[in-house]
């Protein structure tokens, strides 16, 4: 985005009140708010009437700017952005003269995502995610043969909407991999240490799988919940069944590759398995199939012939696209703090 307004270093020094709009000369539109000792500036350069909303920290302890690694989806540009905090850890942003799908959205600050992303990524931290719900707040079970994409399809959901999921650390006995952190992708433990836990009441489900144990831990989930998002638990058919059986109410979806050739090929590309676990692993693939069509645990059966046709479809089930109406259904922080915004301007105006 460039260089900050310079009107904007004055304006730093003077404070701000948090969730007002700032304009420079008619080609500059930004807003401010103030976390902590950082200063958010969200905006950027007008282009004909169009704003491309960008975002820049104003770090108030250095006195130095910091420009930020942005995930998820950014907004489109718009005629206008208006903002306010939310409980000091996301902002809540509306655009102006824009659709009913498109105009609430969410900037992530100091989420317990965003912290975690900043320790992967050792930089500083902001998320982007729309201001939207499913149709449920129930968990995604989703399951599946090794190689078949469940873990991309999630990381799809999870960059283009991390204020609403939250991703379930499952444990396993099994080494990491490369570029596998403990924590994030997996929580790898010793075989006696899970077996324990287990006999302790302290799993969801469990499995053995390829030789190792696999499992959901309650308090992985409640970490999940804790947060307010949505728990998406990556697991295979035997746990599925174990979550069916349990009290937890979930969508459950089953992903099966478009063939048994096309699996192969994906297994062998990624290149993290010897000749012997990947023939282990399409045994059980074939396995996993016919139990994921016909055991009747499955709410919806996807194929991932076409990865972004397959996303569109996961995000269909689980009400992310467009309602009946045409509209999207906003989230309750949008409800809220929308009010909160039309009454600000509301008092502005009169005064």
């Amino acid at each position: 985005m460039g260089e900050a307004p310079a009107f904007f270093l004055d304006e730093v020094q003077k404070g701000f009140s948090n969730g007002f709009d700032l304009k420079s000369n008619g080609c500059d539109s930004t807003t401010t708010i103030v976390v902590g000792n950082k200063t958010y500036l969200i905006g950027g350069s007008s282009n004909e009437s169009t704003l491309e909303i960008g975002v820049q920290i104003f770090d108030q302890s250095s006195g130095e700017w910091v420009y930020p690694t942005v995930l998820g989806t950014a907004p489109k540009p718009s005629k206008g952005f208006s903002t306010v905090l939310l409980n000091e850890d996301r902002i809540l942003g509306i655009k102006k003269c824009s659709t009913p799908d498109d105009f609430a959205w969410f900037l992530e600050v100091d989420t317990p995502y965003v912290r975690q992303q900043k320790k992967i990524l050792g930089t500083e931290v902001v998320a982007w995610s729309k201001g939207v719900k499913g149709k449920a707040e129930k968990p995604v079970v989703i399951s599946g043969p090794s190689g078949v994409g469940k873990g991309t399809l999630i990381s799809m959901l999870m960059k283009e909407f991390p204020s609403m999921f939250g991703f379930s650390v499952s444990h396993t006995t099994r080494a990491s991999r490369n570029m596998e952190k403990d924590g994030v992708h997996y929580h790898f433990t010793d075989r006696s240490v899970m077996e324990k836990e287990i006999q302790d009441g302290k799993f969801l489900e469990f499995a053995s799988v390829h030789g190792n144990l696999y499992g959901t831990s309650v308090e992985a989930v409640e970490v999940v919940a804790d947060d307010g998002k949505r728990c998406i638990l990556d697991i295979d058919v035997q746990g599925a069944r174990s979550v069916k059986a349990s009290s937890i109410e979930a969508i459950f979806v089953f992903v099966c590759p478009p063939s048994m050739e096309e699996l192969e090929k994906r297994l062998r590309a990624r290149g993290t398995e010897t000749e012997e676990q990947v023939l282990k692993r399409l045994r059980n693939a074939k396995a996993e199939i016919e139990q994921g069509q016909s055991s009747g645990i499955f709410d919806h059966i996807l194929y991932n012939d076409d990865l972004e046709e397959c996303y569109k479809s996961l995000k269909k089930l689980l009400g992310l696209d467009k309602s009946e109406n045409g509209s999207l259904k906003l989230n309750p922080y949008g409800l809220i703090f929308l009010r909160i915004i039309l009454s600000r301007k509301s008092t502005r105006k009169s005064s």
